[in-house]
């Protein structure tokens, strides 16, 4: 592990994600990557819709967490279709190139 120090800082060591600690044992391809993004959007929607449907019937959601789930899911499914376009216009690039 690569520590640094900067300026008159104590050394910092780099945070190590879930995703590097799995990249030791084992590497997932792009589709599983792909494949739990939308399981991981999926779920966001499913708790925005499982919040709204508790805040209309008088359940235990308040106003505020109910916001709060259906905007995580929104910005979740915005990212996932940038994504998505990202990678359709990578595809069609490559269609395009001459072999």
């Amino acid at each position: 592990m690569d520590v640094t120090r900067i300026g008159n800082t104590p050394l910092i060591a780099p945070a190590e994600t879930p995703a590097a600690k799995g990249s030791e044992n084992k590497s997932q391809s792009f589709g599983e990557v792909l494949k739990d993004s939308l399981k991981q959007v999926n779920s966001l929607q499913q708790e925005a819709d499982a919040s709204i449907q508790s805040l209309a019937t008088g359940g235990e959601a308040s106003l505020h967490d109910t916001m709060l789930a259906i905007q995580k899911a929104e910005l979740s499914f915005k990212l996932m279709m940038q994504v998505r376009n990202k990678i359709v216009e990578a595809y069609q690039e490559v269609i395009r190139m001459q072999v």
